[in-house]
């Protein structure tokens, strides 16, 4: 069951479908006015649910992106509501934003976004200095993330004495070692060649079996394949929010 964090007195639970881990709704986001004014996202509504494995596919500017962005505390709306663990994060202030998106999302890029100077574990450790984890606790579960990427070999290795998909692993260690509620991955396959991105898909699959929402966006078919729920974008809103990897190919790509 989703569980609701209070920041402050303005942030009141909305009464959601239990299982609703995000929940988007009457979402638009516009960019410019008038003549040049632009509708990047167009009356979204999509609700993804706790413990699914979804990816977010569609052509370039078709909104996937700017969706993701806002499903990950990156963006506000222009106006809508989006609930995350059945909270109304669309229009509360920076502070509180930040705060949520250290607790309750992990985020994986195609760039793996991991600082040279650092080993593998002290990369892990970072996100927990920001949510005020304790120094033994920190390497502690930071370790733990590396051994569920199959890194337990390489905790002290840093970025440049790693392979592409051994430090794309680390981000993702990175991205789950503050126990999220969503696993939020923009890409996540991009830079990697086809064994490493089935090493690092079964990954993913394995933690979302373990209970993790895993939300992708994917240009890959064969990526989003391995997902269990496409939901696919086009012109800045949804055309097909449930469509199974098998329905994919009857889609023009």
């Amino acid at each position: 069951m989703a569980n609701t964090i209070s920041i402050n007195d303005s942030l009141v639970p909305n009464p959601v479908p239990e299982s609703a881990i995000i929940r988007l709704e009457n979402i638009f986001k516009i960019y410019g006015s008038g003549e040049t004014e632009v509708k990047a996202l167009n009356d979204v509504n999509l609700t993804i649910h706790e413990g699914e494995y979804c990816a977010i596919m569609g052509p370039s500017g078709s909104g996937k992106s700017t969706a993701m962005n806002i499903i990950g505390c990156l963006d506000r709306p222009t106006s809508g509501h989006y609930y995350l663990d059945n909270l109304d994060v669309a229009q509360i202030d920076d502070k509180s934003l930040a705060h949520i998106r250290n607790k309750k999302l992990g985020f994986v890029f195609q760039q793996f976004h991991l600082l040279p100077q650092l080993t593998a574990l002290e990369n892990v450790i970072l996100p927990m200095v920001y949510a005020d984890v304790n120094s033994r606790e920190r390497r502690d579960r930071a370790t733990e993330a590396l051994i569920k990427v199959g890194l337990e070999k390489r905790i002290n290795n840093k970025p440049t004495q790693l392979s592409g998909g051994q430090q794309q692993r680390v981000a993702i260690a990175r991205a789950i070692v503050n126990r999220p509620v969503v696993l939020l991955a923009d890409e996540p396959t991009g830079a990697l060649d086809s064994r490493t991105t089935q090493e690092v898909l079964d990954i993913f699959s394995e933690l979302n079996t373990s209970g993790i929402t895993v939300v992708m966006v994917t240009h890959e078919p064969e990526v989003a394949r391995q997902t269990q729920r496409i939901v696919w974008f086009r012109d800045g809103q949804v055309v097909h929010s449930n469509m199974t990897p098998d329905n994919l190919s009857q889609l023009a790509m």
